[in-house]
């Protein structure tokens, strides 16, 4: 590791995630809870991790409302 670094020509903000950017989040899910949902995901003729987002932001919303 060198005694100093030279920050000088750094970019504030470069590895930044914008707001609306999808965000890959790797995680596991009991198999059960994965079926039901694919199931639903396909009836509704939607992309599973569409679905998922929708079911978390109404927790979220659900949460937030019992505060």
């Amino acid at each position: 590791m060198p005694d100093e670094i030279d920050f000088s020509k750094g970019v504030r903000g470069l590895h930044h995630i914008p707001p609306d950017a999808k965000v890959f989040v790797p995680t596991s899910i009991e198999r059960g809870v994965w079926e039901y949902f694919a199931g639903k995901a396909e009836q509704r003729g939607v992309e599973l991790s569409d679905l998922l987002n929708e079911v978390l932001r109404r927790d979220i919303e659900i949460h937030e409302s019992l505060k």
